[in-house]
């Protein structure tokens, strides 16, 4: 059984409608879409961690020792900071970002 199917018109599979919209996956148009998903995505935590810590741009970039644009820059997705970076934004904030197995995945 596919649980993807369904006769209810309202039900969509988004992968399928992912593909249509920007490109198959490898493709550069697909590739192109999800670093700028990613951006988004990663944009959006640190924004609202930040917010959630009460702290502001020039304080935030003051703890990791860059420019408030840089900070900004990274909230509004314009750039993806480095693996490194991020986890020093976190750790500024006083967060840390534990890393899970992924679900159905199996282990060796």
């Amino acid at each position: 059984m596919n649980i993807m199917s369904t006769n209810n018109p309202l039900i969509t599979n988004i992968s399928e409608q992912l593909a249509k919209e920007f490109g198959a996956h490898g493709t550069p148009e697909r590739a192109k879409f999800d670093e700028e998903a990613y951006a988004f995505y990663t944009s959006q935590i640190l924004l609202d961690t930040r917010k959630q810590s009460r702290l502001t741009q020039a304080e935030l970039a003051q703890r990791i020792g860059a420019d408030k644009s840089y900070i900004s820059r990274i909230e509004k997705g314009i750039i993806n900071p480095s693996v490194a970076t991020f986890y020093r934004i976190i750790a500024a904030l006083g967060r840390s970002v534990e890393i899970m197995p992924a679900y159905g995945v199996a282990r060796g």
